[in-house]
């Protein structure tokens, strides 16, 4: 099985090659490793985290980097039940993050304060997707 941690340079050349000045909802789904794993020499390299404990230590450090650029989660939800398709549900983090423009987002990964956090998301991350949205508005349920 093909695990996803980062995104691959074909992948990130399409998000570029679209418009940057809109602005994008991020859907993410993410799968821990039961045991977090950091490079050798980083400061919780060994600790025991478990992949959450990253994960969590990745969101709170992320927020500077993520108020700078104007990223804020939109939608969060903790999963209840399949009710079309397969029964089993993959994924331990399900959310939305919602940027003002492509090139906030893009200028988020660039920050300089970035590299040491995402340490953490690298270290707790068994699988995940990350796929862009144009937010299209709200629509009445009845015409």
């Amino acid at each position: 099985m093909t695990s996803y941690i980062d995104p691959s340079r074909e992948n990130f050349d399409r998000f570029k090659a679209l418009p940057r000045d809109e602005p994008v909802e991020m859907l993410n789904l993410v799968r821990f490793k039961a045991l977090a794993s950091y490079p050798e020499g980083h400061e919780l390299a060994g600790r025991g985290l478990t992949g959450a404990q990253a994960y969590a230590e990745y969101m709170r450090t992320i927020q500077p980097v993520l108020q700078r650029a104007g990223g804020e989660i939109a939608w969060r939800g903790q999963f209840g039940c399949v009710v079309t398709g397969p029964a089993e549900w993959e994924w331990d983090e399900t959310f939305v993050m919602r940027y003002p423009s492509a090139a906030a987002f893009m200028g988020m990964v660039k920050d300089p304060d970035y590299a040491p956090v995402v340490v953490h998301r690298q270290a707790a991350v068994e699988d995940s997707r990350l796929v862009r949205f144009a937010p299209t508005g709200r629509f009445p349920l009845h015409a």
